[in-house]
């Protein structure tokens, strides 16, 4: 039982990876928006651009992942 639980949080497909870091973009984007309102000026626009870093960096992760898997 726990195993098809399991099932349903693990990406299999590209499809689904790229699904998923799109939901991780839109957050990111949206927390760095947040952030050039509390920080005006260099600081939010620096914070702004770690946001998106973070998941570009997951992101090609999780593709070598699901393409390290499809072999």
């Amino acid at each position: 039982m726990l195993a098809r639980l399991a099932r349903l949080f693990t990406i299999t497909t590209k499809f689904e990876a790229f699904l998923v870091i799109y939901g991780l973009g839109l957050g990111a984007v949206e927390r760095g928006v947040h952030y050039l309102a509390q920080y005006p000026g260099l600081g939010g626009e620096l914070l702004f651009a770690a946001c998106p870093l973070g998941v570009f960096m997951a992101g090609a992760r999780i593709l070598h992942s699901v393409e390290v898997a499809e072999r």
